[in-house]
């Protein structure tokens, strides 16, 4: 199976090309691990690592993966001492060159200033180190599909942070009863096609629901829609 080639506007992989992955860790050995899994995995491609931000931004901008598996606390570039912004910066960057690459948060840290720092980046998911393998896996390959995924305690927390909605202001205006029914669901971490049954509604149609919504909210994914719903305290309308 041979590995694809694509242009940074195009989708995700197609049927029977491999799902292509950077990692980026300061730690090698923790890169070397990551890489002796994922290899093990035959739809998956390794096309390259890094262990600053900086050689991150370049390895993605030149192989343009699908997935990036990215720490947080990076060195923001080679040699220097490891920078709780530099897999946020990494993050920013990466999101701004190749936006169909999508970033899979692997990291240690947990920090609420950190979490919503790396969503507001653009990562699609946050999971912590001490997550089992084939929950990493599963993760890249929701990534692949535009899906989140998030550690439960990253949730925990997420929704420890709900705020009340700022006084005179309607968080969900001009948004339709169908399109705030879909926001809460993805803040309950259903997939489109959960939703689509839930609602008993296409998939399709759901897709342009959450396009309508992000783009009323000025919202770029679907994380961030969750972290607003709950925010927002519309979860506990």
């Amino acid at each position: 199976m041979s590995q694809r080639t694509t242009s940074p506007l195009a989708g995700g992989p197609e049927a029977g090309e491999r799902l292509t992955v950077f990692v980026v860790d300061d730690h090698d050995v923790v890169r070397k691990g990551l890489r002796y899994f994922l290899s093990a995995h035959p739809e998956i491609a390794i096309v390259g690592e890094a262990g600053d931000a900086q050689s991150a931004v370049e390895g993605v901008a030149e192989r343009v993966p699908d997935v990036v598996l990215m720490d947080l606390v990076l060195p923001l570039q080679p040699g220097t001492e490891p920078s709780d912004q530099g897999g946020v910066q990494a993050t920013r960057h990466i999101r701004q060159i190749s936006p169909r690459t999508q970033v899979v948060v692997l990291t240690s840290f947990a920090h609420n200033e950190l979490i919503f720092s790396a969503i507001k980046a653009g990562a699609l998911s946050y999971l912590l180190k001490d997550a089992d393998a084939e929950t990493v896996l599963n993760a890249i390959h929701a990534a692949s599909r535009g899906e989140a995924s998030l550690h439960p305690r990253i949730a925990q927390r997420l929704m420890a942070e709900v705020t009340a909605p700022a006084r005179g202001r309607d968080p969900a205006a001009g948004l339709t009863a169908r399109e705030m029914e879909v926001l809460r669901l993805i803040a309950q971490g259903l997939s489109n096609a959960e939703i689509a049954a839930e609602l008993v509604i296409t998939e399709r149609t759901v897709k342009a629901h959450v396009s309508n919504l992000l783009g009323k909210l000025h919202l770029s994914d679907r994380t961030q829609a969750a972290v607003y719903a709950w925010r927002e305290g519309l979860m506990k309308e």
